[in-house]
């Protein structure tokens, strides 16, 4: 009887779980396709350089070392001279600058790590690349939350703006529309600008790419080389298997 109520309560979480991911689904956008720019270098360390400015002060790349960012054509005296603000060595691992109990206190949690969030993220909706480059562009502000702030791709976020000095401040406008069970449910409709910030629309477009695939490029920074041996690993077995097929003829043609 025991074993029965604890698998009925477990289907019972189960179709919660489901039906509350499919509201929290239905309230978000639709995500934009992100910039692939993992193999532009300059791309790259303008993103690294975001990173380390904008988001390494709570979030932590606790299994990313400085010494990896020589792959993406820095010196170990430009890493430490322009991305290293701390008595960290090269050695070290991307940690974050706040104090964790103090996050929790502030946010109401401890901010992720932001190591592999690139790949964590990709759902049937696109990418984990596509869902943080339409989260990082569609924050706006928000007086009913707690930081002032709210987001389109993740409703109700805990976090702030940590671009809004690049981006400005904004705010969003909805509009009510019914649904097929004719109930009525607010949605996105536009825009309107706040306060402008230190770059246009397109030049924070720009940089919100060139961060999201410093990400995509940290959440896995042998994926380029592993896909170069993979086409040339490839090639090699295609020419084998003809010299292979030609010589197991050549074998066989006196045999009847």
């Amino acid at each position: 009887m025991n074993k029965m109520k604890k698998l009925a309560l477990g289907l019972m979480a189960a179709v919660a779980f489901l039906v509350g991911a499919q509201a929290a689904e239905l309230q978000a956008i639709a995500w934009d396709k992100a910039p692939n720019q993992t193999n532009d270098l300059a791309a790259l360390q303008t993103g690294a350089k975001l990173f380390v400015n904008y988001c390494l002060n709570c979030h932590s790349a606790a299994f990313m070392r400085y010494t990896r960012l020589q792959d993406l054509g820095l010196s170990p005296k430009q890493i430490k001279d322009n991305l290293l603000f701390t008595d960290n060595t090269l050695a070290d691992t991307m940690t974050a600058a706040i104090d964790p109990k103090q996050a929790k206190e502030w946010f109401g949690t401890n901010p992720p790590d932001l190591t592999l969030v690139a790949r964590s993220r990709a759902t049937h909706e696109g990418s984990g690349a596509d869902y943080l480059y339409t989260y990082l562009r569609t924050f706006y502000r928000d007086d009913t939350r707690a930081t002032g702030w709210n987001n389109l791709a993740f409703p109700n976020v805990a976090m702030p703006n940590p671009l809004w000095e690049l981006q400005g401040q904004r705010k969003a406008t909805f509009k009510k529309v019914k649904k097929e069970d004719g109930e009525g449910v607010e949605v996105f409709d536009s825009w309107q600008q706040i306060s402008p910030g230190t770059m246009s629309t397109s030049q924070y477009d720009q940089a919100v790419g060139d961060l999201v695939s410093y990400l995509q490029w940290m959440s896995e920074p042998s994926r380029n080389t592993r896909i170069r041996v993979g086409v040339w690993v490839l090639l090699f077995l295609g020419l084998f298997t003809i010299i292979a097929w030609r010589l197991n003829a050549a074998f066989w043609k006196d045999v009847k």
